[in-house]
């Protein structure tokens, strides 16, 4: 019978060191001492880290907790600290979600044991009602997986309902835009196999007339349709978007003629299409240039007749260049995001007439991404992945541009600049890029807060040092500066460390 209790490393990083307060590296070192080396490199190889720790952005778990929540007929369980899973359920629930979300709750004794695992498979028979759920995703946050608990050693299916049990540790996965693809490739990895062994369930609509496109990457709701009219000429069809929506739409989406990385850090779900015998293409149908050379692309890939592929340029490049044209962006705009799409935005601001010389994005270098890094690059744009904040922030100021695209600090930053800017997340991914729909879809947002320009230079001049420095805070009398205290205090410190490193092993 196989020992389900974490080893005696897993028992000191809990009991010893306060779990999840312990650091990532010596959560990392007992993880891997708990067996879980082979997931960890995986991740190690498919989502390498930066020259710094790792981006400083929300928790990655949010990322597959969301894929999992947007599924129809999909029950989700999350195994981590009370204090996480508040978190994560908190925010997910604010991103809209209207479901719950399951939780097992563990302490030191049902860790260390192996009590939390068996926890966790009642939990799952418990909820496996196959007129239901389809499935049932179960996510090992940080202490669980430092642990080693073994969710591999759960059964693959309950009652009917198939249980995909993933870890997804914050010292593992750098990013929640990267969580998404580890939840979408075991799905696709399970989905897969289900194929192999016999029929699947057809599609919702049936299936299509014509081969299809899979869309790789979470996008606004109506690039799908977009993309399906740019393809029409070339008798091609939008296949589902990856992640999806249920469990059905996975045996499409690998049932295609080739995929569409429109978000190129999906290693792990491109890893399954490739096991499929499925070609993948890099980059999207952004703006002129990159709706050119991605239909040719497209074609290619698909054996698509060279005149078809004509034709469905003439239809539509003529109608992205009057809609540049119509709406132009006059600027120098920094771009920076945690999202994956930073690259393709750059590119569709450039097309619009604006000047962007810095792309900054959380997310890792790929092959996949590397014909618009190259368009960018070949255009001035200083491209960064695995961007940190200081380096976004470092850009702001190094390019003091016109308007900052970037995440919630960078745009805090920015504002207290005088800078103009926009929330990557919010502002800019909730519209369309592609096709003639996305080639004006930027225009009237980044137009207008640039146009703010001159009340941020009104706000800068009223406030300037209002609540900044020794005045920060609320007081009830005007505050008053006192340096001799901060001498003193560094004196103190300085006296403190001499003393440490006196007292130091030689």
């Amino acid at each position: 019978m196989t020992d389900l209790a974490p080893n005696s490393t897993s028992q000191e990083l809990h009991a010893e060191t306060g779990g999840c307060h312990v650091g990532a590296d010596e959560m990392l070192r007992a993880a891997k001492a708990a067996g879980k080396s082979e997931v960890l490199d995986r991740y190690a190889a498919d989502y390498p880290k930066g020259p710094h720790d790792q981006p400083q952005s929300m928790c990655p778990a949010f990322g597959s907790l969301r894929v999992g929540l947007r599924m129809r007929r999909t029950a989700t369980i999350l195994s981590g600290s009370a204090c996480c899973v508040y978190g994560l359920t908190f925010t997910s629930h604010f991103y809209g979600a209207k479901r719950s979300v399951g939780y097992v709750p563990f302490n030191s004794e049902t860790l260390v044991t192996g009590k939390l695992f068996e926890d966790i498979r009642a939990a799952a028979f418990e909820m496996a009602d196959p007129a239901l759920y389809d499935a049932i995703v179960i996510t090992n946050l940080c202490v669980p997986t430092a642990s080693g608990v073994p969710l591999q050693l759960l059964p693959k299916e309950i009652n009917g309902v198939r249980i995909i049990g993933i870890d997804v540790p914050g010292f593992g996965v750098p990013t929640h835009a990267e969580a998404k693809d580890v939840l979408a490739g075991a799905m696709l990895n399970y989905a897969r196999h289900e194929a192999i062994r016999g029929p699947v369930q057809a599609p919702r609509a049936g299936p299509s007339s014509k081969p299809t496109v899979t869309l790789l990457g979470e996008m606004f709701p109506a690039d799908p349709m977009g993309i399906a009219a740019l393809l029409e000429p070339m008798d091609l069809a939008a296949g589902p978007v990856v992640p999806t929506r249920e469990w059905r739409e996975l045996y499409s989406a690998l049932d295609c003629a080739v995929v569409a990385a429109i978000h190129p850090f999906y290693k792990a779900s491109i890893r399954e299409f490739e096991a499929a015998g499925r070609a993948v293409v890099g980059s999207g149908p952004v703006g002129c240039d990159g709706t050119a050379a991605w239909l040719d692309a497209i074609g290619a890939a698909t054996n698509v007749a060279p005149d078809k592929i004509a034709a469905a340029k003439n239809k539509f490049l003529p109608a992205i260049k009057a809609a540049l044209a119509a709406n132009p962006i006059k600027g120098r705009i920094t771009v920076s995001g945690y999202e994956g799409s930073e690259l393709l935005v750059a590119r569709l601001l450039i097309e619009s007439g604006a000047d962007v010389p810095y792309v900054g994005t959380a997310c890792g270098r790929t092959q996949w991404s590397d014909v618009d890094r190259q368009w960018l690059e070949a255009r001035g744009t200083r491209v960064v992945y695995r961007a940190s904040l200081e380096q976004d922030l470092g850009a702001v100021a190094e390019f003091r541009p016109d308007l900052a695209i970037g995440t919630t600090p960078v745009v805090q930053k920015a504002k207290e600049s005088g800078i103009p800017s926009l929330y990557f997340t919010n502002l800019v991914s909730a519209r369309p890029l592609f096709g003639p729909a996305g080639a004006g879809s930027l225009a009237q947002v980044v137009n207008t807060a640039i146009g703010n320009k001159d009340r941020f230079d009104a706000m800068k001049a009223f406030f300037e040092g209002v609540g900044t420095g020794h005045a920060a805070g609320v007081w009830q009398k005007a505050p008053v500066d006192r340096p001799e205290f901060r001498e003193a205090f560094r004196r103190k410190m300085d006296k403190a460390a001499a003393a440490r490193h006196t007292e130091e092993p030689v």
